[in-house]
C-alpha cells in the first residue's frame, strides 16, 4: 500500500517519495479505478510502470513490458489477483519500444482484445520487427561509418542488428488508432489524447481531467531524459525539434496541478517545471555542442559536450543516436556545416557568423538537409 510521503526535489513533488519501488506485480491504487504495476527489466533501465484502468466489465492496460517469460508470469498473478478474472478489452501502447508494446500481442490474442496505438508507431514497430533475422542493410552501414564508426564498431552493430522484435510478441494484423486530442472514454471517465513527437514518432499520452492524471509514458520522465535519437531510417530526421515543439505544446495545453505517471521512475507533480527543465537542457546541450564544433568533428568526437559518462559499447548506439539529433537540430538551424570526406564519413563545424543568434526552441522542425 502507498504511504503518503511528499517529497520534494529539484522543483518536482513526489507524493510517496522518490524511491517508491512497489513489488513486481503487486498493484497499487493511484485513483479510483487506476492501478499502477512495475514490472522489472534485466537491463540498466530495470523496470517499466504500467497502468489498469478498471473498464466496465473488463480492463484496459497501458503498456504491456518486454516479451519475457518473467513478465508473462507476472501477467498470469494480476489475471488472478487485481484484475479478479476480469478479461482484458484492450491494449493501449503509448508507442513502439519493445519494452511498451513487447507483449501487446499475445494480450490481444489470449483475450481477444484491440490493440490501440497511433498510426505511425503501429506501422513503425511492425516494420522494425521485419528487420528480425536480417543482415544489416548497406545504408545503415554508411550510416554508422558517417558517423565515425571503426570496423570494430561496424562488425559489432551488424551482430546486434535485428535484435528489435526479439523483445516483441506478434503483434495483431489489426489495430485501431488513437489520433490526437480525440476523446476516449475507459470505464465512466474520459481520457484525452495527447501526442508528441521526438522520443518516437507518435508517442500517445493519455491525460484524465476528471482524475487529473497524465499517463505520460516516455514523453516526460521525471529524473532521465527521454532519448531522442537519428536512426538510419531517416538520417536527415530532426526528431530533437520535434521534442522541443511537442513538449512547448503540452506544457501550454495540460495544467500543471496533473500528477505524471511516468513509464519510468515515480509518479510526480510538477508538469510544466520539468518540461521546463527538459527543455533547457537541450538547448544548453545544443550550446555547448556548438562551441565544441570550433573545428571538424565526426559525431563520434562529439560524445564529450553531451555526456558527462564515458561511451562504452554498450551505450554507443543510443549516445550516437542522441549526438546525431542534436547535430542534425543545428543544421536545421543553420548554425554549423556539414561535409562528406572522401571515405564517407562526415565532418560538422560551427559556422562562426551565425555565434550570435538567438536559439530557436520552439520554432517548427525543419530539415537539416543543407549543409
Amino acid at each position: 500500500m502507498l504511504h503518503d510521503k511528499p517529497e520534494l526535489y529539484k522543483g518536482l513533488t513526489y507524493p510517496w517519495g522518490r524511491a517508491v519501488n512497489p513489488a513486481p506485480g503487486e498493484p497499487e491504487q493511484i485513483a479510483e479505478g487506476v492501478y499502477w504495476v512495475r514490472f522489472p527489466m534485466p537491463m540498466s533501465l530495470d523496470h517499466i510502470n504500467l497502468w489498469l484502468l478498471q473498464d466496465g466489465d473488463g480492463w484496459t492496460v497501458v503498456d504491456t513490458c518486454l516479451n519475457l517469460g518473467s513478465a508473462r508470469e507476472i501477467w498470469e498473478q494480476l489475471f488472478g489477483s487485481v484484475m479478479g478474472g476480469r478479461p482484458i478489452t484492450r491494449v493501449i501502447c503509448t508507442h513502439m519500444h519493445p519494452d511498451h508494446v513487447g507483449l501487446a500481442g499475445w494480450l490481444t490474442e489470449r483475450f481477444n482484445a484491440d490493440l490501440w496505438m497511433s498510426r505511425e508507431e503501429f506501422l513503425m514497430c511492425r516494420a522494425m520487427v521485419g528487420d528480425t533475422g536480417r543482415e544489416a542493410p548497406e545504408v545503415a552501414l554508411r550510416f554508422y561509418r558517417a558517423a565515425g564508426y571503426n570496423e570494430e564498431q561496424l562488425t559489432a552493430y551488424k551482430g546486434r542488428f535485428g535484435n528489435f522484435g526479439r523483445a516483441v510478441s506478434p503483434l495483431p494484423e489489426s489495430f485501431r488508432r488513437l489520433v490526437d486530442l480525440e476523446t476516449i472514454t475507459i470505464g465512466d471517465r474520459y481520457w484525452q489524447v495527447i501526442v508528441g513527437s521526438g522520443h518516437s514518432p507518435e508517442h500517445a499520452a493519455l491525460y484524465c481531467p476528471a482524475l487529473k492524471l497524465l499517463i505520460s509514458g516516455d514523453q516526460v520522465l521525471p529524473r532521465i531524459t527521454p532519448n531522442v535519437s537519428v536512426l538510419p531510417t531517416e538520417p536527415d530526421g530532426d526528431p530533437l525539434q520535434e521534442w522541443l515543439s511537442s513538449s512547448a505544446r503540452i506544457r501550454e495545453m495540460l495544467p500543471d496541478d496533473v500528477l505524471v505517471l511516468p513509464a519510468h521512475e515515480a509518479p510526480f507533480y510538477g508538469l510544466h517545471v520539468r518540461l521546463s527543465q527538459l527543455i533547457e537542457s537541450h538547448n544548453r546541450d545544443l550550446r555547448s555542442l556548438f562551441d565544441y564544433l570550433d573545428q571538424p568533428r565526426r559525431a563520434v568526437d562529439c560524445f564529450p559536450p553531451l555526456f558527462s559518462r564515458e561511451i562504452g559499447p554498450n551505450s554507443l548506439g543510443l549516445a550516437t543516436g542522441e549526438t546525431l539529433a542534436h547535430l542534425n537540430c543545428l543544421l536545421g538551424r543553420r548554425r554549423i556545416s556539414r561535409r562528406r570526406d572522401e571515405h564517407g564519413v562526415d565532418w560538422y563545424q560551427q559556422r562562426p557568423e551565425t555565434a550570435g543568434f538567438d536559439d530557436e526552441p520552439e520554432a517548427a522542425a525543419r530539415s537539416p538537409r543543407a549543409s
